[in-house]
């Protein structure tokens, strides 16, 4: 409690203390004169900027707040503005958050002279009580970021609940996707240090008996399931999934043999878990070669002997490879999203039988990553890291498939041109995609997805042109058909600049 309060760098509050209108480079300036240097400088290196400068899907916070939201005992305090911590509170209840969002509100005044500063330090020491919470996370939006509020002077812990700060600005962290590993890395390094003093608590359930594998980046429920299962044959088992739902399980997540990287974008995380000693495996295993290549990369990682990885390999190739073959995918398909599990998907997808065209990823390229772009490439796809909207919508014009996955307005420019499409998040990437329930799982949705493509052409030869050019907007009469109204429009401008040159004479 008796830490000073720091004064927020007024040279960077002008104004409104730069709001959030102010744009990325005003803000990004204001935060490295205020003091956010070294978090920034460490953001550019972990999240490489594309060709947005500002994230072209939802405020990158919501991946931080997500993660938060999902653990038990963890409270989430947000500071920002309060549109910002609205839209964000909202989104997470839509998505299904069951947990109050915390929110330290400011204003400009508040925010000079520091006391928006004291007020999140009261609020955490009000809200630290041990016998609900294991931890709080606090977040710095962009103007807070930006007016260099420190978190990081928060004391390490209140009565034993541990306190993270960590700073989230669109202006800084490109998609929400990463903004998820901004805390995830946090958090490890944060049970990586307790890990380094001493005994630290074992998680609900036990140690496993089995050397275990750290599974990075959130999937489908089933699909840790059906990991373990294809693990089984080797001796390994399925360990915990980071983000982890409670801060036990960093403690186990840490203690793996082996991390599999399936989503390859968790910069922050595997620089703890490579602190800590643990060999890092990228990919996932979707379908039949992708499958035999995980369980290979795996094993080897686990100095596991080769015998079992090809007990393994037999129990599960095969049944993949039947499940492939019983349901094909046929038609071409652009595929894009932001979930960062883009380049797993259009593997299956290939190997499915599909014609893909084009991958689009908001995520960007890493080490772990370069497996699945080389298998991709090496059958003719496109892969595109850090792709744009426009990118992804300029291939689908390109490319002309039968079926386009993508974000939502990706999915509302395909329809519009008469060509299917299916949102990414909610209708591919929320199910099953690893080994044999895996194989099968796309086929259907898909397959009845471009099926559907006489429906877009009946609907465009009933509405015709109707909402486009002078056919769209908000009419107060019925409109009349006037062959005669350019000509019309034309004589009464000329007339009309004749009248207001006449006047200027006078």
């Amino acid at each position: 409690m008796d830490t000073p309060t720091p004064i927020a760098n007024p040279a960077a509050l002008k104004e409104d203390g730069v709001g959030c209108h102010s744009g990325a480079e005003t803000m990004l300036a204001a935060a490295k004169a205020a003091g956010k240097s070294e978090t920034l400088a460490q953001y550019a290196v972990d999240y490489p900027k594309g060709p947005h400068d500002q994230p072209q899907s939802m405020c990158p916070a919501f991946g931080s707040l997500r993660v938060g939201l999902r653990m038990k005992r963890t409270a989430t305090v947000l500071s920002g503005s309060a549109c910002c911590v609205y839209g964000l509170t909202f989104t997470s209840h839509f998505y299904g958050a069951r947990r109050s969002v915390g929110y330290v509100p400011f204003n400009s005044e508040s925010l000079v002279t520091g006391k928006l500063f004291e007020d999140i330090r009261e609020a955490t020491y009000k809200l630290a009580d041990p016998a609900q919470y294991d931890s709080i996370v606090l977040i710095n939006l962009c103007v807070p970021t930006a007016s260099g509020v420190p978190l990081q002077l928060l004391p390490k812990q209140i009565n034993g609940v541990r306190i993270i700060g960590i700073d989230v600005p669109g202006f800084g962290v490109p998609t929400h996707a990463e903004a998820k590993d901004v805390l995830a890395g946090a958090m490890l390094k944060y049970a990586r240090t307790e890990v380094e003093a001493g005994p630290v608590q074992a998680p609900q359930g036990g140690r496993s008996t089995k050397p275990t594998v750290t599974l990075l980046g959130e999937m489908f429920p089933a699909d840790p399931v059906i990991l373990g299962m294809m693990l089984e044959p080797m001796g390994l088992a399925a360990g915990p999934v980071v983000p982890t739902r409670e801060w036990r399980e960093l403690y186990a997540a840490l203690d793996g043999s082996v991390v599999a990287a399936i989503h390859p974008f968790y910069t922050a995380s595997i620089r703890e878990f490579e602190a800590a000693g643990r060999p890092i495996v990228g990919s996932a295993p979707v379908g039949h070669d992708g499958t035999a290549a995980w369980l290979q990369g795996i094993g080897h990682a686990a100095n596991v002997p080769q015998a079992l990885i090809d007990a393994a390999k037999n129990r599960i190739l095969p049944a993949i490879r039947g499940a492939l073959a019983a349901k094909p995918i046929k038609g071409r398909i652009t595929l894009s999203g932001y979930e960062g599990s883009e380049l797993i998907v259009a593997r299956l997808l290939v190997e499915s039988g599909a014609d893909l065209r084009y991958v689009g990823t908001a995520c960007p390229r890493t080490p772990w990553s370069d497996a699945d772009r080389q298998w991709l490439e090496a059958r003719g796809v496109h892969v595109q890291y850090r792709a744009s909207l426009e990118q992804d919508i300029a291939a689908m014009h390109e490319f002309k498939p039968d079926l386009a996955i993508g974000t939502t307005p990706v999915v509302q420019a395909a329809k519009e041109a008469r060509i299917p499409g299916l949102y990414f998040t909610n209708l591919i990437s929320a199910r099953p995609l690893m080994g044999p329930a895996g194989a099968g799982s796309l086929a259907a949705v898909i397959n009845a997805a471009i099926a559907n493509k006489h429906r877009f052409d009946t609907m465009s030869a009933f509405f015709g042109d109707a909402g486009q050019g002078d056919k769209a907007g908000v009419w107060t009469d019925t409109p009349q058909a006037r062959p005669e109204f350019r000509a019309d429009f034309k004589r009464q401008v000329i007339k009309l600049h004749a009248k207001r040159k006449a006047e200027a004479m006078i």
